[in-house]
């Protein structure tokens, strides 16, 4: 989960377990579930939608066209990879019940300047099979009505536009869910079982392995930068000349070659800049991509000095892969034991952006 100052790390820090509630729930668990599912607050009036700059899958709505329906608002930014492993269960509840009362609205607020352009966000939005209504929330408009700081963050709202439940960051599935199906049924709403969904995530939408995650969410701009370790420090918006010291501590992290480092990001000047963390975790993905307007990007991936190949989902079997939009990238994937390791990536063309690494 991120906050809307961007300088708060995931929802769940290194080395601490997610909320019992990730884990499936047992049938006491479900009757307890349900019980407080039955019992819900009023929290508010469904927010205005007027502030979004742009509407995809759908024509603009607002909560007087939404009256009579249950309503799931869903905030979400393309590249949060906390929003990618909560999308499995929306994107099935959307399928489960939108035929019977609900409606799921997608509010895209970007936290990356690239995210707030439209074209990108369709272009994403379809990739990743977004297929429910999207309120394009680029100058965060619809993010301030709602009072909202989180990426991702739930708001369920009844048929008569009130707000009954809310849920940042990952996990509370079940519950979330079996408040949808009261919510439902008090509307009058039937033609659906209380069984609750059964997903089958694949790729970056893989619940993270919280027991042996010891590397946080780590930005490469200047302004929110941790653990940059390159002798000399980061020099601010003017090209230089970087390498990566002979020994990374864990979380540590260097650049080599010739780059730019600004406020948001790193940008490579010149082809086989290098990129190296020391991390402790499953998944290595970065947010990266071409600048603006350039081509795509080739880059090869190392763990310890050796191609890894056949691990994430963005890099084929001689550990190669393509950077061609401006998007979150899964890199590595590890199977067996974890422990220390170190990560690298090779861009072999300028005018790579690197903006920041998220771990699993």
């Amino acid at each position: 989960m991120k906050a809307k100052q961007f300088f708060f790390a995931g929802t769940h820090p290194a080395g601490v377990e997610p909320p019992l509630e990730a884990v499936k729930a047992d049938d006491q668990l479900l009757r307890q579930l349900k019980a407080r599912a039955a019992k819900l607050p009023i929290e508010g009036e469904l927010a205005s939608f007027a502030g979004a700059t742009g509407w995809i899958n759908s024509a603009s709505l607002s909560p007087a066209d939404l009256r009579g329906k249950v309503v799931l608002v869903d905030f979400w930014t393309f590249t949060c990879v906390n929003w990618l492993r909560t999308f499995p269960y929306v994107r099935a509840w959307a399928e489960k019940y939108g035929g019977n009362g609900l409606v799921v609205i997608g509010v895209h607020t970007p936290e990356f300047p690239f995210e707030g352009d439209i074209d990108n966000v369709r272009k994403q939005a379809k990739a990743l099979g977004v297929r429910y209504p999207i309120a394009v929330d680029s100058n965060y408009g619809v993010w301030r009505a709602f009072d909202n700081n989180y990426w991702p963050a739930l708001y369920l709202a009844d048929a008569q536009g009130r707000i009954r439940a809310h849920h940042f960051g990952e996990g509370a599935y079940d519950m979330s869910e079996m408040i949808l199906q009261q919510l439902l049924a008090d509307a009058g709403f039937s033609g659906f079982g209380d069984d609750l969904v059964a997903v089958q995530p694949e790729g970056t939408e893989v619940a993270a392995e919280w027991s042996t995650l010891e590397s946080g969410e780590t930005y490469t701009g200047y302004e929110q930068a941790e653990g940059f370790a390159s002798p000399g420090g980061p020099v601010p918006n003017t090209p230089g000349v970087y390498t990566v010291p002979s020994r990374l501590n864990l979380n540590d992290w260097a650049l080599s070659g010739d780059w730019t480092i600004t406020g948001r990001a790193a940008l490579l000047n010149e082809a086989n800049g290098r990129i190296a963390f020391r991390f402790h975790a499953r998944d290595v993905n970065l947010v990266m991509g071409p600048r603006k307007g350039a081509a795509s990007v080739q880059f090869r991936v190392f763990i310890d000095g050796k191609a890894a190949g056949g691990t994430g989902s963005d890099v084929n079997a001689q550990g190669e892969g393509t950077a061609d939009d401006q998007r979150l990238y899964q890199l590595i994937r590890q199977r067996g034991n974890i422990e220390d390791r170190t990560f690298e990536i090779e861009f072999l063309d300028s005018g790579a952006e690197a903006y920041c690494f998220t771990f699993g």
